[in-house]
């Protein structure tokens, strides 16, 4: 079963859960069949809407959960490479548990659309929202944990590749809305209740943290990283062709079949990256033992009888020393963490940093109304939102991996740099030029996205990996109170003011300029508290972090 069981194959089941479980992306999909079959005004559909985000990044009873079941700890240096399964307990329960959030949330969700249960009170369709959503964070928090401790080297690569595809399900899923529900939204409804129940039970049990203490496998997650750049251009094709043709059901098929293909990809390079690194650990194995046996050999005939007793001296005194002087690694739960500035200096980049691209992305149809945009353009920008999503996710974490490795600058650096950017990228919006909303939307998209994955691996190196999972989701509910601070508080308060009293819409450059000047200025206060993250953990990063990475390669 090891051919089955290991970590690469592991990273191929995580990326086909993450792609299945994000129909909190796809809420427009079934929001209006929602509003029709229940009796909502737009103000309750939107609480309904609020619960599922909610849902959908409150993930700390994720954390904790993992926490639990999870056994934890450290591999140790110089151990031999080997292949080892936890105890029963492991992501799976997680997984386990994500999936049936996911099945009833969303079953009751379509009994209530198709009339199989009578009309719930809204606050309990809320509790279905939030159920059904909050199922994501369960599945996330294992998938980009496990897959953390299973490859410590390039963490931010691989939480890159997991938060990547996390980000493209929304554009996944809708491509099987348009192959297999034929425009039925509560056809569709039954089977985000139950395509990922099915796949997290198909394949939970592979996603587990293995024990492997070996060196560097940058080449092999390499090959993840080209089929998921393969992908998200294919997606982006299909999705500008959808825009402005009307395709044939055949066409919808085919496509479809195409990228079950591309997404198959992934268990092909398991198969290699476990293949080439098992001949390789049976090639050390073997000069290890003929050296261990030669120097067992030179011992038992040494001329007195003695055996020769071999040490490894430092290199360098001044480095014992230095090693003698350096901060402890740490492993904090969250109080512990919660207690720390470093915490809460993290919390209030995420604000604006995840925040404000909520902000940008509930707003855009109505920014691209009050500017002249034609339908057309409108629905590609929301489309491509995605891809900008995407690029920020994988792309921070691949980035972050390579200045870390190659430069020796820390992750907090990087990403300072993305709130630098996300300024400018509200300053465009704001202006109002023609063409704006082709170039800040995608500088804004792709900072977001980047501190989706940056967020998580920061966590992990400054307060440990035992209770990652617990703080980062803490840290990820910045999201949906950034959202509702500066998307209801501040943008949809200003365009309200600015509307026209008699159908409640906004012409102009004036409906948003004040809004997303505002943004800016909020990214830029989040800009400096992110320079001062970098400034007071690059020390700890020089000591501890970029050591650790050094000793492990």
């Amino acid at each position: 079963m090891e051919w089955l069981a290991n970590r690469w194959t592991g990273v191929a089941a995580a990326i086909w859960i993450q792609w299945s479980c994000g129909a909190s992306y796809t809420f427009s999909i079934y929001s209006p069949t929602l509003k029709s079959t229940q009796g909502y005004d737009q103000s309750t559909l939107d609480t309904v809407s609020v619960f599922k985000d909610i849902g959908a990044n409150f993930g700390i009873l994720s954390g904790l959960l993992y926490s639990a079941v999870t056994p934890y700890g450290h591999p140790r240096p110089g151990s031999p490479s080997k292949f080892k399964l936890t105890s029963l307990g492991g992501p799976w329960v997680v997984i386990a548990a994500g999936a049936v959030q996911c099945f009833v949330g969303f079953l009751f969700i379509w009994a209530s659309v198709v009339g199989l249960i009578d009309t719930p009170p809204v606050p309990v369709m809320c509790f279905f929202a939030w159920l059904g959503s909050n199922g994501q964070t369960f599945l996330n928090t294992a998938n980009v944990v496990t897959g953390l401790r299973n490859f410590p080297q390039y963490s931010g690569t691989i939480v890159g590749i997991m938060k990547g595809f996390l980000g493209l399900s929304g554009a996944i899923l809708i491509q099987l809305y348009h192959t297999f529900c034929d425009g039925d939204p509560t056809t569709y409804l039954l089977l985000l209740a139950c395509l990922p129940s099915f796949i997290c039970i198909l394949l939970m049990f592979l996603v587990r943290i293995y024990e492997v203490y070996d060196g560097d496998y940058k080449d092999h997650l390499n090959g993840f990283s080209v089929v998921t750049v393969i992908i998200v251009a294919y997606l982006m094709f299909i999705i500008i062709l959808q825009n402005f043709l009307r395709l044939p059901s055949w066409a919808h098929t085919l496509t479809f079949v195409i990228l079950m293909v591309l997404l198959t990809l992934p268990f092909g390079i398991a198969i290699k990256a476990h293949w080439e690194e098992s001949r390789h650990l049976a090639q050390s194995y073997s000069i290890e033992t003929n050296n261990n046996y030669k120097l067992y050999t030179a011992s038992s005939s040494s001329p007195t009888g003695d055996q020769v007793e071999y040490q490894e001296l430092p290199s360098d005194e001044g480095e014992v020393q230095v090693i003698s002087e350096l901060p402890h690694e740490e492993e904090m739960n969250l109080l512990q963490a919660m207690c720390t500035v470093e915490f809460w200096m993290l919390f209030v980049t995420m604000i604006s940093g995840l925040g404000s691209g909520l902000a940008t992305i509930n707003n855009m149809s109505q920014i691209g109304q009050s500017l002249g945009y034609s339908i057309i353009e409108i629905n590609n920008l929301v489309s491509l939102w995605s891809m900008w999503n995407f690029l920020g996710r994988f792309g921070g974490g691949y980035v972050s991996d390579y200045i870390m490795h190659r430069k020796g600058w820390p992750r907090p650096l990087l990403m300072t740099a993305t709130l630098g950017t996300m300024i400018l990228g509200h300053v465009i919006i704001a202006s109002g030029f023609r063409g704006n909303l082709f170039l800040g939307p995608v500088l804004v998209g792709i900072c977001y996205g980047a501190n989706w994955s940056l967020m998580p691996t920061i966590t992990s190196e400054i307060f440990g990996v035992k209770h990652m999972g617990t703080i980062f989701n803490t840290v990820a509910a910045a999201s949906p109170l950034g959202s509702y601070i500066l998307s209801v508080k501040v943008v949809g308060y200003i365009y309200d003011k600015e509307a026209n009293k008699e159908d409640n819409s906004c012409f102009g450059i004036h409906c948003f300029m004040s809004s997303f000047m505002i943004l800016a200025g909020v990214a830029f206060l989040a800009f400096l508290v992110g320079l001062a993250l970098y400034f007071r953990t690059r020390m700890f990063y020089k000591l501890v972090v970029l050591r650790r990475l050094k000793h492990s390669a």
